[in-house]
């Protein structure tokens, strides 16, 4: 046992039935010390090293000695271990939860310490073991995060690194909950809108393969015994579902090529800008996509500038973590003409990709001096308008479905009435 605890105070804790915790530390001088101290919990022999100016490596059970000796060895315990993927949920709560520890005024360190102590969920867990280590190994936060977990994407890291920069990191990781849950949601709503309308189209497909399998070829008998032909709509929707019964697999390779194609196009550097700015033009889904971005650059140009960090260098740090490409050349392109002394107004001007609401914004702002604050005022109202464009995209498309589906049963339903009165008619004419 090291430190100065004297047999009185020993088997005192051991009469309360205190546990005994194992660990590896390195003390002041940068060597590797081992013992055990008898705590209440893991939480207390932390604290215990720390008072003693050790920094902690492996802390475990007693019994779990061995175990710890390995992963210290190691590098790691067991539970840090890296590229854990963390689910869309897990991701929201991990940030929130640690904007929450930062905002009580913990550092970064012992944050993720209570969050790999005390986190219910095994994955948070172990990113925030794997963050941990990466902190006390010397890399930036935001590096870090790369390594833990494929969950933060490009723009999760730079906006984190904007965050150390300008020291407002809790605020950018409360921004960042805030879009994650924009983003979910949109899906949520997005799924369950379309639910119905789905269902009703797969009913819709049914009906026209029984349709065309078991109704029409009775008809056709019934009509050819008749005399009469069938009439044209009745004769073309045989024709197209005895095509597809026929060919199907032709047009299954085709659209199958297509979709290999689309993904190798996209994945060279021209493909991906056209496309990523094709994407910001589609009916509907496009002023979302334009919208969140606006709402986000706004608010992180917000944060940045109000924390002191200049002009230029947070523009370069949001080009850097967009990515869309499309928006990215032209926020390069912005840097460009500020970095040659340019106003941000102008040079947003300049790439007619930026709204003229948002320009004029800016340019009262720099004017004012109050760059920051115009921002502020104009993420709000990019908020406002996302949430609108959100409620009208989940209204419009199933309403769109629902009439797609209502067309296709129509032409199904008169084609079967069609048939039948026709038939009708020529038995009675006989």
């Amino acid at each position: 046992m090291t430190g100065n605890v004297t047999p009185f105070t020993v088997l005192y804790r051991s009469a309360i039935l205190m546990p005994s915790f194992s660990y590896t530390a390195i003390d002041q001088a940068g060597k590797k010390v081992s013992g055990s101290v008898i705590v209440r919990n893991k939480t207390e022999a932390y604290r215990e090293l720390e008072s003693r100016a050790l920094t902690p490596v492996v802390v475990g059970a007693a019994g779990e000695g061995e175990t710890a000796a390995k992963g210290a060895k190691g590098g790691k315990p067991g539970k840090s271990s890296r590229h854990t993927k963390l689910k869309r949920q897990e991701l929201v709560l991990f940030t929130e939860e640690l904007a929450d520890l930062l905002d009580a005024g913990m550092n970064l360190e012992r944050a993720l310490k209570i969050l790999q102590e005390r986190q219910a969920n095994e994955s948070i867990r172990s990113v925030a073991g794997c963050l941990r280590d990466e902190i006390r190994e010397g890399s930036r936060f935001s590096k870090a995060l790369g390594i833990a977990s494929p969950s933060f994407d490009e723009l999760y890291c730079s906006l984190v690194a904007a965050g150390e920069a300008s020291g407002s990191l809790p605020e950018i990781l409360r921004r960042l909950v805030i879009n994650l849950k924009q983003l979910f949601s949109l899906q949520r709503r997005t799924v369950g809108a379309m639910i119905y309308p789905l269902t009703v189209m797969l009913a819709c497909v049914v009906l026209i393969f029984v349709f065309s399998t078991v109704l029409m070829p009775s008809l056709s008998d019934m009509m050819q015994k008749t005399g009469q032909d069938l009439p044209m709509i009745t004769d073309l929707l045989i024709r197209f579902t005895n095509f597809m019964a026929t060919w199907w697999w032709l047009i299954l390779g085709i659209m199958i090529g297509a979709f290999v194609a689309f993904r190798i196009v996209i994945a060279t550097p021209a493909g991906r800008e056209w496309w990523d700015g094709y994407k910001m033009r589609l009916p509907a889904f496009g002023p979302v996509i334009m919208g969140r971005f606006y709402a986000q650059f706004c608010h992180t140009l917000s944060n940045l500038i109000n924390n002191g960090v200049p002009l230029l260098n947070s523009l370069r740090l949001i080009a850097r973590g967009t990515p869309n490409r499309y928006i990215r050349n032209h926020l390069e392109a912005v840097v460009l003409d500020v970095g040659e002394g340019s106003s941000l107004a102008r040079a947003m001007e300049k790439t007619a990709a930026f709204p003229v609401q948002l320009v004029d914004r800016i340019a009262i702002g720099e004017q004012t001096g109050e760059l920051g604050k115009s921002f502020s005022k104009a993420a709000m109202k990019y908020d406002e308008d996302l949430d609108v464009r959100i409620a009208r995209l989940t209204t419009i498309v199933p309403n769109i479905m629902l009439v797609i589906v209502a067309a296709i049963v129509g032409v199904v339903a008169y084609a079967m009435i069609n048939t039948i009165f026709g038939s009708m008619s020529g038995i009675r004419g006989r």
